[in-house]
């Protein structure tokens, strides 16, 4: 079967119209300029020549659900603009101009290799279907260029002749012919033209998609044996899986929610450091156990005492998992929060739910695809959020909130983390400002939040890279300095460093201590000297 249908005339011709006409409108608002609230425009303007082109996707129910995703994850790339969140926007309307040459939705795994397939395939779409248009045209009458000359040579003649006059004669006319310049290549032109066609090929992915008109849908296959895996050794293992498990789950009752400390030695920072991302591995490696050897269609799922095994290595699972999250807290009330480690508590909580849903398919008899599906929805909710809330103004908050030089009871500040979040930064820079820490040198906060404050000022002042979310952060801002004096920073010749310190500065201040950093831990854990933090980890 080919891979798309001969173009038709008008359908061809309206598909190539909308394409030209988003390269266009690309051109206007990306090229040469940052991305902004633009980028949520541009992708809903996708979404609706889809739906105008392409008549199936607006009419089958599944791809109705898509084109809704698609039009939601366009709001939140003109809320805040990202990789992610184009992404999944960029996946939401691929399912849908794909779903309806499909028979039903099977899962989300045999969904994103098609999506993939999609994408390397639509790579040659334009070039695919401007062939075969040239073999179409080959069959009909054809202008040649011998017989277009005397059909040309009066039009051109004579056009030329009277705009000559008409331009000595008329100084607007003169001044408009004077001022046509015919564009040089350059490297600038290269690059845009490659722009161009990089969003042709994405246009074009969408309104012609280079996939089979109906697509197949998995089927269900038959579980076949697992050489090893008996009931009595999945039995046995269970039951040594499950004393190893109450070992350590009683170690971190003892020492993490008992309040009993680490041995002598380790602090609990340093405790909690070592063990939190191996024991998610732990869990993970649980998971799939559960998944491999426990299929519903499996003797094994069957059995009453295995199956009371699994509940209970489960339960033990998610004890390890929230112990691997108080672990995590507790390393960042002694080393800050950053975008990594809120990034690293979400993700065990999503190891949590997977344990979960593992465990009521096996009990309930839920085929894989719903369980593929299940975790994806979740996933899918979870990075969404995450494109919506920004993770490094969450962090730079709590940093500022629960410094110890305003009085909090975490860390010391880390000025050059937050210098490195630029304008996500810059509403708690100017509380960290009025909070007047006495420990902390005005003239350094008042360096960073200058500099992320006119972060901000120079990306709203372009409106196509103005977003809401940068818009509603300087209206905090000016809520929060109105009536109070805005104090500048000293003039710093020799530029400053990333804790906003003058560089070339003199010994006799040396302003506040650095925090000190070690490259995230390794796995297999390793013994070795005790740990300190490191920024993203």
């Amino acid at each position: 079967m080919p891979l798309s249908r001969p173009p038709r005339d008008l359908s061809f011709a309206s598909k190539a119209g909308a394409a030209l006409a988003l390269v266009a409108v690309a051109d206007l608002l990306f090229w040469g300029h940052a991305f902004g609230a633009t980028l949520g425009a541009f992708a809903l303007l996708l979404v609706l020549a889809a739906v105008a082109l392409k008549p199936a996707a607006r009419h089958d129910a599944k791809a109705v659900w898509a084109l809704a995703a698609a039009v939601v994850l366009a709001l939140v790339l003109g809320w805040a603009p990202g990789p992610l969140a184009w992404l999944l926007f960029w996946a939401a309307l691929g399912l849908a101009v794909l779903l309806p040459r499909a028979h039903r939705f099977d899962d989300a795994w045999r969904w994103s290799q098609r999506l993939a397939a999609q994408a390397a395939v639509g790579l040659l779409g334009p070039w695919l279907d401007l062939a075969r248009t040239r073999r179409l045209r080959r069959t009909a009458p054809r202008w040649t260029l011998r017989g277009l000359a005397p059909l040309l040579a009066l039009p051109v003649i004579g056009g030329a002749v009277f705009l000559t006059l008409f331009a000595l004669a008329n100084p607007v006319i003169a001044d408009a012919l004077s001022g046509l310049r015919f564009p040089t290549v350059s490297g600038d032109l290269f690059w845009r033209g490659v722009f161009w066609l990089m969003v042709l090929t994405l246009a074009w992915s969408v309104l012609r998609p280079r996939r089979r008109r109906v697509l197949p849908t998995g089927k269900a296959r038959p579980v076949a044996a697992i050489a090893g895996v008996s009931v009595a050794s999945v039995t046995l293992s269970l039951i040594v899986f499950n004393a190893l498990f109450a070992l350590q789950n009683g170690l971190d009752a003892v020492i993490l929610w008992g309040g009993a400390g680490p041995p002598a030695g380790l602090t609990l920072a340093e405790y909690a450091h070592r063990g939190a991302y191996p024991l998610i591995a732990t869990a993970l490696l649980a998971g799939l156990f559960v998944l491999v050897a426990l299929d519903p269609r499996m003797p094994t799922a069957k059995v009453p005492t295995i199956r009371g095994l699994v509940v209970a290595w489960v339960a033990q699972n998610l004890f390890l998992v929230a112990s691997s999250i108080l672990r995590t807290v507790d390393y960042v009330q002694a080393y800050s929060l950053t975008r990594l480690r809120i990034a690293a508590l979400v993700w065990m909580g999503l190891v949590g739910l997977g344990l979960v849903l593992i465990c009521w398919r096996m009990l309930r008899g839920k085929s894989g695809a719903w369980l593929i599906n299940a975790n994806a929805a979740a996933a899918l909710v979870v990075l969404t959020a995450g494109c919506v809330v920004d993770l490094g103004a969450v962090a730079a908050a709590w940093n500022v909130r629960h410094a110890r030089e305003v009085g909090g009871a975490g860390p010391r500040l880390d000025l050059c983390y937050l210098d490195a979040l630029d304008g996500s930064a810059a509403v708690s820079l100017v509380r960290l400002e009025q909070a007047a820490a006495p420990d902390l040198p005005a003239d350094y906060v008042a360096a960073l939040r200058e500099e992320a404050v006119d972060h901000l000022w120079a990306q709203q002042g372009d409106w196509r890279s103005w977003s809401p979310r940068a818009a509603l952060r300087l209206a905090a801002i000016k809520a929060l300095q109105a009536g109070r004096p805005v104090a500048r920073s000293a003039p710093a010749p020799d530029g400053r460093d990333c804790g906003g310190r003058p560089l070339g500065m003199s010994a006799v201040d040396p302003g506040p201590p650095p925090v000190a950093y070690d490259p995230p831990p390794v796995w297999p854990p390793v013994v070795s000297p005790p740990l300190t933090p490191s920024p993203e980890h």
